[in-house]
């Protein structure tokens, strides 16, 4: 079962997505359950919801041809982001992989969901995209050791993480300002349970994310070439602060890609989904 929310006259509402059924609203399927998918992530409800979806009628469920997808949600607690993760995009930067995750935090004002504009800010002249796998977070999680991490995912979707490159140049001090311009964070279409991404693959180092941009795969790249795995990632940030429900580590890109208006930019990792979202001047 997916985790999604699609765009309605009633504003963007919580759905499941299950293969060869389509997709239904939580609404329908559990009229208790109230909020936004964020109420759901993690929470008892997931598999009642599942119990629930299927044993619904064929008449609650629409094709996903026939909805438009959100962003899963709008309001995660926190933001996760991870530099220089992959050791290739490292060196087109001409930089080193840190010893320690390279991390930084991300507003929830930078979201945007799938087919929502990029806006590239007045104040940079140069400004990337990076498609990146996301790792939701399913359960409190506090102290864990990379060998239990993944017990607490709820599932991974595509990111798209975007930077004003030539401000971060100036000052790597000036990480948060060059990372946080509305617009600069874009997930979904839907939350993938973890291992139906690791059987897609065969393990979960052998996902793979590929920026693309205008059609073209611009730079692809498996999990096993991260320095850092999601496991350690998961397990690192637990030790900084609590990890919650919701909350997003965006685990690093094969590849940034400058970006301009007009440009369409996308995120793709098979067994997961592909994220796309057009590029535009911004104000």
């Amino acid at each position: 079962m997916h985790l999604a929310s699609v765009r309605t006259d009633s504003g963007e509402l919580p759905a499941v997505v299950l293969a060869g059924r389509g997709v239904a609203l939580v609404g329908d399927l559990l009229p208790a359950v109230t909020g936004d998918l964020l109420a759901v992530v993690g929470s008892e409800s997931v598999t009642e919801l599942a119990n629930a979806a299927a044993a619904a009628p064929d008449d609650v469920f629409r094709s996903p041809d026939e909805v438009t997808f959100g962003a899963p949600y709008r309001h995660p607690r926190m933001l996760w982001g991870i530099g220089l993760n992959y050791v290739e995009h490292a060196s087109d930067l001409t930089e080193s992989v840190p010893d320690e995750p390279a991390s930084f935090i991300k507003g929830d004002h930078t979201i945007i969901g799938p087919g929502e504009d990029i806006p590239i800010p007045s104040q940079s002249r140069r400004t990337t995209a990076e498609a990146e796998l996301g790792v939701v977070i399913g359960r409190y999680c506090r102290d864990v050791e990379p060998g239990d991490a993944l017990s607490y995912v709820a599932g991974v979707c595509p990111v798209l993480d975007q930077t004003a490159e030539d401000i971060l140049e100036r000052n790597p001090r000036f990480l948060t300002r060059s990372k946080n311009f509305p617009g600069f964070f874009s997930f979904g279409p839907r939350i993938v349970p973890l291992d139906e991404a690791i059987g897609e693959a065969g393990s979960l180092a052998d996902v793979e994310v590929a920026t693309v941009i205008n059609g073209k795969v611009h730079r692809a790249n498996t999990v096993s070439h991260m320095r850092y795995d999601p496991a350690f990632l998961i397990s690192f940030h637990s030790k900084v602060m609590p990890l919650y429900p919701g909350d997003i580590i965006s685990t690093g890109t094969p590849g940034a890609v400058h970006i301009q208006p007009g440009d369409v930019v996308e995120c793709r990792i098979p067994g997961v989904g592909v994220l796309r979202n057009p590029v535009v001047a911004g104000s």
